[in-house]
């Protein structure tokens, strides 16, 4: 039996294209159509009281492991926006191509409200699931809108007014969609024209800084019609590989050119501009960002920078070579973060580390120190982890004399204060107790810190980095660490890869060996150093350097053989990897024709071999295939 509100659906659809409709759903076409597919073919009853379906952890692991490099541009930018939209009464969500919610940002106060409304992660906001909404009508449409209140399909979702904007991938898929929700009744014509305008924008710079990173191994051509408007969101981008065929183009360009990703794809750059690659590439050499014209085949002038891998318009960090400070950076993943943070860095944009146990996030964050403008300077580290709860205020803050029973007389300088003017470590920044974190964040967004006794809090400069193995969002989403202090801190969130999935291992070991033996000549053989490779290593860098220390010490006339090695390492072997075997060179061979024949366009390589990105940059890092 149709409902009453069924029946009204089917009465406002009756205008049609919504031409006899003053308001509501039917007087727009996009929304009236998605009605009629709610009721026909998905056959959703509006007045259903069925919650948001959200799905379980694992699968929302799942999805947000597809989009972990979105998530990481994306989750500042969120935050930025939230704050831009007044905060309170609005929740901004990112979500997949499915609908599912992988990202959130919200008020801790108005959180449980939201999350009523279906507002949080893992709820999927498909069409087919949710009826009409601001994120499942932008997946069909592909275009950014606004749904309000009553022109959303089930009855349940009345209350809420959603802006959507689609953010796509370098070749133009449907990378995620960017969502504010807002359950305020008071929302004006403008205020929702200008919360539109917002999303759209939030979403144009995810899309640009998302390809900027995709498109990071090749050449990048940034090119307007006005020179004014280079490097900023209406610019063209257009990335080329090192034989001058086009890798990537953005909608802005494609729009510039009149032309079609499908047409420029793959071809050379040579069809496109009036000019040979050796030429373009002679032209920016002298001058790294400098603006000059080309002109198209067909006549049109453009104004361009040209940025390559080995030359930036942002001035590179004063050492980006494989071995930056005592820390192997072979692996391209190392190396590339180890790049983004030292630039962020250098802004006064924090850093967090993350990590398995072991990885090396300490020696990361020093090497980040000595590579640094700061390198003259301090550098303290904290590890919250390791000192009693009830020591950590005065180790991180200091006080003075005769502060409480017990103190120094002398009092104490805290780590804030020691690391003034240089950089500040908090490692297992995870650990620390939640009223703790309140005060840091208040030190952070002040720049001030008031020692325990003190009369007047200090200035403070410094610079941050933090690190922790536990999985901070998990622990925001627990209540065990706070929201706003995780986004104050993870201006830059740098994953350090386990030592299993590092593909410089050979000149990793090499190193760590070279600093264990202090000077001595020490020589590996062959059938130790296989031993030691194949090793998983469960305990990373930290377990290598103990063992080789060991191995360096028991190590007869400068030589370490296989039974020195297998005497030391764990009795337990099932860990130990097989060498390569025929069926793994098959798959590094056919990685490669692949990996060619697409141009090392990952996503496509992916979407070719059926696998998600992640997967397929595993596989890179197992066989040791880089495109350098």
């Amino acid at each position: 039996m149709t409902s009453r509100l069924s029946q009204h659906a089917h009465q406002v659809l009756s205008f049609g294209d919504g031409t006899s409709a003053s308001q509501g759903p039917a007087a727009d076409p996009a929304i009236a159509r998605s009605w009629r597919r709610c009721l026909e073919q998905h056959q959703l009853d509006p007045t259903s009281p069925r919650a948001p379906c959200v799905i379980e952890r694992p699968r929302l692991n799942e999805h947000r492991e597809r989009l972990d490099r979105v998530i990481a541009v994306a989750h500042w930018q969120m935050n930025s926006l939230h704050q831009q939209l007044g905060s309170s009464g609005h929740a901004v969500l990112l979500t997949d191509a499915s609908g599912v919610v992988i990202d959130s940002v919200a008020d801790q106060a108005e959180r449980a409200e939201f999350q009523r409304a279906g507002l949080w992660l893992g709820a999927v906001w498909n069409e087919a699931t949710e009826g009409t909404n601001g994120v499942g009508l932008c997946l069909l449409e592909r275009q950014a809108l606004t749904i309000r209140r009553d022109e959303h399909f089930r009855g349940r979702h009345a209350a809420l007014t959603c802006s959507a904007s689609p953010v796509f991938d370098a070749e133009g898929g449907l990378l995620a969609v960017l969502n504010v929700s807002s359950a305020r009744e008071d929302l004006s014509r403008q205020r929702r024209f200008h919360t539109m305008a917002l999303t759209n924008l939030s979403a144009k710079l995810i899309e640009s800084c998302f390809f900027l990173q995709h498109c990071e191994g090749d050449y990048l051509l940034r090119f307007h019609a006005q020179p004014e408007y280079i490097g900023l969101l209406s610019e063209g981008l257009l990335a080329f590989d090192g034989e001058g065929r086009i890798t990537a183009i953005n909608e802005t360009a494609l729009n510039l050119l009149a032309s079609s990703r499908e047409a420029l794809l793959g071809q050379p750059l040579e069809t496109l501009l009036d000019v040979r690659l050796d030429q373009l590439l002679e032209r920016a050499r002298p001058q790294p960002g400098a603006c000059w014209p080309l002109h198209t085949h067909n006549g049109q002038r453009l104004f361009c920078q040209l940025r390559g891998p080995q030359m930036r318009v942002v001035a590179a960090p004063r050492q980006e070579p494989a071995d930056v400070a005592g820390l192997c950076l072979l692996d391209p993943a190392m190396r590339t973060g180890f790049s983004r943070a030292l630039k962020v860095l250098e802004r006064d944009v924090p850093v967090l580390l993350q990590g398995e146990t072991g990885t090396g996030k300490e020696a990361f964050a020093s090497a980040l120190h000595r590579a640094s403008s700061r390198a003259g300077r301090p550098f303290v580290a904290l590890n919250c982890a390791a000192i009693p709860e009830t020591l950590i205020e005065s180790e991180l803050f200091g006080y003075r004399g005769g502060s409480f029973t017990g103190a120094r007389r002398e009092g104490m300088v805290g780590k804030l204060e020691q690391a003034n003017g240089g950089i500040l470590f908090l490692d297992e920044i995870g650990d620390m107790p939640l009223a703790l974190q309140t005060r840091l964040l208040r030190v952070l967004e002040e720049r001030k810190v008031t020692p325990l006794g003190a009369a007047a809090p200090a200035e403070l400069n410094i610079r941050l980095i933090s690190a922790s193995h536990h999985d901070l969002r998990a622990l925001v989403a627990s209540g065990a660490f706070r929201e706003d202090l995780y986004y104050r801190l993870g201006g830059l969130m740098v994953v350090l890869p386990p030592l299993r999935e590092r593909s410089d291992k050979v000149a990793l070991l090499d190193h760590l060996l070279a600093e264990e033996a202090q000077g001595e000549a020490i020589c590996l053989e062959p059938a130790a150093r296989q031993a030691l490779l194949r090793y998983s290593w469960p305990g990373n860098v930290r377990q290598l350097r103990n063992l080789l220390r060991t191995l360096v010490a028991l190590s007869e006339q400068g030589r370490i053989g296989l039974d020195e090695v297998l005497a030391v390492l764990p009795a337990d072997m099932g860990e130990v990897e097989s060498p390569r075997d025929p069926l793994q060179s098959a798959e590094r061979e056919a990685l490669l024709t692949v990996l060619r024949e697409r141009h090392w366009q990952v996503s496509r390589v992916a979407e070719q071999l059926g696998i998600s990105r992640n997967t397929l940059y595993r596989k890179l890092r197992k066989h040791g295939i880089s495109r350098n």
